[in-house]
């Protein structure tokens, strides 16, 4: 709860990955890729109640064995390959009524961290937004991305190409999946968590792999084991 609003966390896991099978439950350094994503929403000051919304037994069952709530199963036809990601978010929300915002935390991005959770539910209450996501800075610039034609011909992705030294440009960011924050009201309204009123928390690179292959599985593998080592090593 943050100032007397009650808070409800969503983590959305379908069975049936096309890139990595069973993706949710695949190993990540010793447990579940979900089991990452539960166990820091379990710590947030702020979290009232973390659910997790699968149509698929073998993640139901791997949520509850890491302190995840599972009130419900989710239809199949909210789990197919072409539903919206908001779909099943909303889906939630009325199955589990009485709460003032929600967060949706998705499983793929396992190194966000519970305070990555709570001060992006901060930013969202104190900049009184419709809604807070998290990004992250992006060290390409589309000032230098192209489209290519048929032919193989380059046309500058922004109208014009800028040969300037990239510390000269425009920052940019992107989504990174890892925490996305709204009022209940809100979102039935807008059905999104992206409006012209969305505000960002911008968190670091290394927290910010949003997992879909297996070389993005041993590249968090390797950040847990760096930040394993540097954690022994202070001690």
């Amino acid at each position: 709860m943050i100032n007397e609003k009650k808070v409800l966390a969503i983590i959305p896991a379908r069975g049936g990955s096309k890139g990595v099978p069973g993706k949710n439950i695949h190993n990540l350094a010793g447990k579940p890729l979900i089991a990452w994503t539960i166990e820091e929403a379990n710590k947030s000051v702020y979290i009232d109640l973390v659910i997790v919304s699968s149509d698929d037994e073998a993640i139901i069952q791997a949520a509850v064995e890491y302190g995840g709530n599972v009130p419900f199963i989710r239809p199949a036809s909210l789990a197919q390959d072409d539903t919206s990601g908001i779909s099943p978010i909303l889906h939630a929300i009325e199955q589990i009524p009485g709460y003032d915002y929600v967060v949706l935390l998705q499983p793929t991005s396992p190194l966000r961290n519970y305070n990555d959770i709570d001060s992006c539910i901060e930013l969202f209450v104190a900049s009184a937004a419709t809604a807070a996501v998290s990004v992250t800075e992006q060290e390409k610039s589309p000032y230098w991305m192209f489209q290519l034609n048929e032919e193989n011909r380059m046309k500058p992705v922004m109208g014009e190409a800028i040969a300037v030294p990239r510390q000269d440009l425009p920052k940019v960011y992107s989504l990174n999946g890892a925490v996305y924050v709204s009022s209940v009201e809100q979102l039935k309204e807008t059905e999104s968590f992206l409006t012209e009123e969305t505000v960002a928390y911008v968190m670091p690179h290394e927290r910010s792999i949003d997992i879909d292959t297996l070389t993005d599985f041993r590249l968090c593998e390797i950040l847990i084991e760096s930040s394993a080592s540097k954690t022994i090593a202070n001690r």
